[in-house]
């Protein structure tokens, strides 16, 4: 057996009603300032100010990437849902545009997608110039207050300019709860080339339905899945819907289902569903649970309308309901994961990988810090305040921790645990979790699978108050937010085996480009 190898560095981190309503152009007070409060993410996505949750209408048109998102531009904590709203050319840098969509009197609004109608077939708007559609849940509230069951239907609303203003359709809501289903909400639209139909699937308590449109106005329900299958532990919520390759080329559908609570490692989470569909109905032969993140952040995430099959991208929710209204900002609360390419790996059957897109790591100035210094020596640098720390493995692997800390005696572990075959992260001493008694514990844990048989690269975003941990490009992923006292300014990769390829990258603000200044 090798010895084991301690390799130790010191990083400084500078740590409507019914009628046709067109929404105000409403504009937020937005500068670089906002952006530099205490545990602030400086290259994940956070609102400017306020209460911000799930991810909503993600969709690519002329070179944009929209992010809609549940958003109460009143308070940090959770209110009358709107649609918030930014942009990107590159999935790096995002500038915030107006809050979208409004609430009106047939409710607050909800979660939802967006898609590009290019043959416009809702007629919204022309061959020239195609509609973006918006479809969103609405909520009730006042129903909701007086016992009825059927407060949640779903609306939609157009944009004949790049998503910049929106219109209430006139004939809302499209569909109605004529089950008067509790739960009955986050539709997931989509174009089904196959059918030549836009499909529709939203969940409904315990289970998905499916429906499908010619013209995203007159919907036909279809057929529902899931009643008796996965994780019932929490309501259904937030699901997606697409096709992915196999590696031998065959095309399989995933479905995402987000519960709450119900998760592996307690409370929120996203498991998700690999079988068939054939423009109707969705049938698996799946029977263990799939989980596409074991950490304790990533939830309600869904993936790009309008982007090739090869570019499937993610975006989720960097919290969980637990907690998410006790973590410790003052002037604006959640931010998102980075955008993440999924793909179809095999192990022993099929999973998802999810792994940040190129574009996050484009221009990244890697060193490797193990050729300038010998092991066992602090490596210093004041442009370490945000990372991603990166190093290969051999299989199989043997146990391996990463320990982060600093002067405060604050100490954030990730690793491998060989006995239990498991990954984890361990933030029980990572910094504040005093706001909550659900935050701190338990362990995260997540059971180990694998894309490659003889090295596996283990890689690690760190951002002012989040880590992303990757295994073997993301076979294996725990997601979590930590709030050390003082930022980390150490650690240490303790492992029995060699530690290959080490390398280590600091990530610069995407808030504090000239072309910020105005958003």
């Amino acid at each position: 057996m090798k010895k084991p190898i301690f390799i130790l560095f010191t990083l400084i981190f500078l740590q409507s009603c019914k009628t046709e309503t067109k929404e105000p152009a409403v504009s937020q007070e937005i500068t670089t300032d906002s952006y530099t409060e205490e545990y602030r993410p400086q290259y994940h996505f956070s609102p400017p100010a306020h209460w911000m949750n799930d991810p909503n209408g993600l969709v690519f048109y002329e070179d944009t990437y929209h992010l809609f998102y549940q958003y109460y531009p009143e308070d940090t904590k959770w209110g009358p849902m709107h649609w918030g709203h930014a942009t990107s050319k590159d999935l790096k840098s995002w500038k915030n545009e107006k809050v979208a969509i409004y609430p009106d009197s047939l409710g607050y609004i909800f979660s939802g997608s967006a898609v590009v109608d290019l043959k416009n077939t809702s007629g919204f708007g022309s061959s020239d110039n195609p509609p973006m559609v918006a479809m969103f849940t609405y909520h009730n509230a006042e129903k909701e207050k007086a016992g009825d069951t059927n407060y949640q239907t779903q609306g939609i609303a157009y944009s004949l300019d790049n998503g910049e203003s929106w219109t209430k359709y006139t004939g809302n809501p499209v569909v109605k709860n004529d089950k008067d289903q509790k739960d009955f909400r986050d539709p997931k639209i989509f174009w089904h080339e196959e059918s030549q139909k836009w499909i529709l699937v939203l969940v409904a308590g315990d289970h998905a339905e499916i429906y499908n449109s010619t013209d995203l106005k007159s919907w036909q329900y279809l057929s529902d899945f899931g009643k008796n299958l996965g994780a019932h532990g929490g309501v259904w919520e937030c699901p997606d819907f697409f096709p992915l390759k196999t590696p031998s080329g065959d095309t399989k559908w995933v479905l995402f289902i987000s519960i709450n609570p119900g998760a592996p490692n307690g409370g929120s989470g996203t498991q998700y569903f690999i079988g068939d569909f054939d423009g109707k109905s969705f049938k698996t032969d799946q029977k263990q649970e799939k989980w596409l993140d074991y950490g304790r952040d990533n939830y309600a995430g869904i993936t790009y309308n309008n982007l090739p099959e090869d570019e499937r991208t993610f975006i989720g929710w960097m919290s969980n309901w637990f907690y998410a209204e006790q973590t410790p900002t003052t002037k604006w609360r959640s931010a998102m994961t980075l955008p993440r390419k999924l793909e179809l790996y095999k192990d022993s059957t099929l999973y998802v990988s999810n792994y940040p897109v190129a574009a996050v790591i484009k221009d990244l100035n890697y060193f490797s810090p193990q050729k300038e210094k010998e092991q066992n020596q602090q490596y210093t640098d004041s442009l370490l305040q945000k990372s991603n720390l990166k190093f290969e493995l051999p299989r199989p692997l043997s146990d391996f921790e990463i320990i982060y800390s600093n002067t405060q005696g604050d100490s954030l572990k990730m690793g491998y645990t060989k006995s239990e075959n498991q990954f984890y992260v361990d933030r029980t001493k990572a910094g504040q979790s005093d706001f909550s008694n659900r935050f701190a514990e338990p362990v995260m844990k997540a059971p180990a699978h694998f894309k490659t048989d003889n090295t596996i690269e283990v890689s690690v975003f760190t951002d002012q108050s989040s880590i992303e941990f990757f295994a073997d490009k993301g076979a294996t992923v725990l997601t979590a937010q930590v709030f050390p006292h003082v930022p980390y300014t150490t650690f240490s990769i303790k492992t029995q085996d060699e530690v290959k390829n080490l390398k280590l990258a600091h990530i610069p603000s995407t808030w504090n480009s000239p072309n910020q200044k105005n958003n």
